[in-house]
């Protein structure tokens, strides 16, 4: 798959962005500093025009973003009217590139995820019909309403960016990233999730109630509007563009990685393999998201290296799906982020 480079030299001036972190003193001509403080700044910016629309979930919308610049997928989990679909919509309004949605239910079929071959009668030839995949936002909302043949048709767009249609490889626009939900306390006309996609989404986010005065903040703007029990969408402002988007990805994977720092990435991932509780451990794709993970959040927090901190701030969100509890555990009421908790606290991390 050919994959242009994208010109980190014109990242969007800020715009309006929020009190930012201090800049850093090292180097203040270079221009690669200069970019990076661009990048966090514009970057920041986005998660303030967030905030102004999903309210209370202010961990979560970092997570989102921390994906965006990774390069990576999302699983939203939580129950319903939390605001897992108000988030996708947001942060499709504030990017300038082309967003899809598709609502799955038990009859969608995979060619109306991917497309599909029509005839055409004055040609006498068939012609491709390139379905909703063929986009940069992507948001599958309640994902596991589709049965497992369906979901499976994102499998091949979610690794390779690309989709076979009639024997043709064709790629998907960069950057391209799919956000699923998910509601987990219904069951009933509900599919399992295949392993093999859980393992393609970077994190698994869990949005939960918010606090008593967001909550309080939220009711009165949402009772201000004229759009019944919706929070609008529509005041927030377009940030960036999918140019953009590839830029900061870019600038983020090139920030400095200390090896101690990778050590303690790669070794988080392999303690799951035999940690009591756990039944299965998170394989190799588990150490590559919590260092691209790592990575985008150091850029987001204006950071100019990783620190082991950054790692354990996405630890939860790319291990919770890729780790499955021993039976024993799960009867006596723990949760896989209970045990990774405790994973987290003992596996020792590096001192810079």
């Amino acid at each position: 798959m050919s994959e242009q480079t994208p010109d980190t030299d014109n990242l969007p001036p800020q715009a309006a962005a929020p009190a930012a972190p201090a800049a850093p003193a090292a180097a203040p001509g270079n221009p690669q500093v200069q970019q990076r403080q661009r990048a966090s700044q514009l970057a920041q910016a986005l998660r303030a025009e967030l905030r102004k629309a999903v309210i209370g979930q202010s961990a979560v919308i970092d997570d989102v973003l921390t994906a965006l610049i990774a390069g990576g997928h999302v699983l939203v989990e939580g129950v319903p009217g939390l605001g897992k679909t108000l988030l996708v919509r947001a942060l499709a309004r504030c990017f300038g590139g082309e967003f899809a949605r598709i609502q799955f239910t038990p009859d969608l079929m995979p060619s109306d995820v991917t497309g599909h071959a029509v005839y055409d009668m004055q040609s006498e030839q068939f012609k491709l019909r390139k379905g909703p995949v063929f986009t940069n936002l992507l948001l599958a909302d309640e994902i596991n309403r589709a049965p497992a043949k369906t979901q499976a048709a994102l499998l091949e767009v979610m690794q390779e960016r690309q989709v076979t249609l009639e024997g043709r490889a064709l790629p998907v626009q960069l950057p391209f990233m799919v956000l699923a939900t998910m509601n987990p306390i219904e069951q009933e006309g509900t599919y399992p999730l295949p392993e093999a996609e859980l393992d393609r989404f970077m994190l698994k986010l869990r949005m939960d109630y918010p606090e008593q005065d967001e909550e309080l903040n939220m009711v009165r703007q949402v009772t201000r509007s004229a759009k019944a029990d919706m929070l609008e969408v529509s005041p927030l402002r377009t940030l960036l563009q999918a140019k953009d988007v590839q830029a900061l990805q870019k600038i983020a994977s090139d920030l400095p990685l200390d090896d101690q720092v990778l050590d303690y990435a790669v070794r988080l991932a392999r303690a799951t393999r035999s940690w009591p509780g756990l039944a299965m451990g998170a394989g190799p794709r588990a150490s590559i998201a919590l260092v691209r993970g790592a990575r985008a959040r150091a850029l987001l927090r204006g950071g100019d290296f990783v620190l082991p901190d950054d790692i354990k701030g996405c630890a939860l969100a790319v291990l919770r799906h890729r780790v499955r509890l021993a039976p024993e555990l799960d009867i006596e009421g723990l949760s896989v982020d209970q045990v990774l908790q405790q994973l987290l606290d003992q596996v020792p991390a590096p001192r810079l």
